[in-house]
């Protein structure tokens, strides 16, 4: 079953809630861009940093990715609310595969999206990686991998 997927826009993703993003949305997403970076031949480790910024809705966006990302065999650090500044960071200091922050920066609420880089924090955009992404996530033929194989989920947040 193939749907297609407005909210890839050319440098991230950006969509209405409940129309063009949703958790079921993410879910696929998530399991996409780790299928993505795992076919990558530099991919230099197997996590992939995660972060949101203080929307409502971003915390379950971000936990139907991390299901995803892990359900495809990737680990994921989860940073918890932070900058998009911050997912760079990490992503390179970390010597992570990959990162994602989901924001909708400057849109209104009924928006959310996400941002994507690779290792050394290297922008993922239609061009470079994200129409692959696109194209794994509209097909939804994902099979989880046996439990033993999935990836594991970790939070590294800052606490006051």
């Amino acid at each position: 079953m193939t749907q297609k997927l407005t909210c890839f826009k050319a440098y991230d993703i950006r969509g209405k809630l409940g129309e063009e993003l949703n958790e079921e949305i993410a879910y696929n997403i998530g399991h996409a861009f780790a299928i993505y970076l795992l076919s990558q031949r530099n991919c230099p480790s197997n996590n992939i940093v995660l972060g949101c910024d203080i929307r409502p809705t971003s915390e379950g966006l971000k936990l139907a990715l991390a299901k995803g990302i892990m359900e495809a065999g990737m680990d994921v650090i989860d940073l918890g609310m932070v900058g998009t500044e911050e997912i760079y960071f990490a992503t390179s200091d970390l010597k992570m595969a990959g990162g994602i922050e989901i924001t909708a920066s400057h849109n209104p609420i009924e928006y959310n999206g996400m941002k994507f880089v690779r290792e050394n924090s290297i922008p993922v955009s239609y061009d470079t990686g994200l129409e692959q992404v696109k194209k794994l996530a509209e097909k939804a033929a994902f099979q989880p991998l046996k439990l033993a194989d999935q990836g594991g989920y970790s939070q590294h947040c800052n606490e006051e």
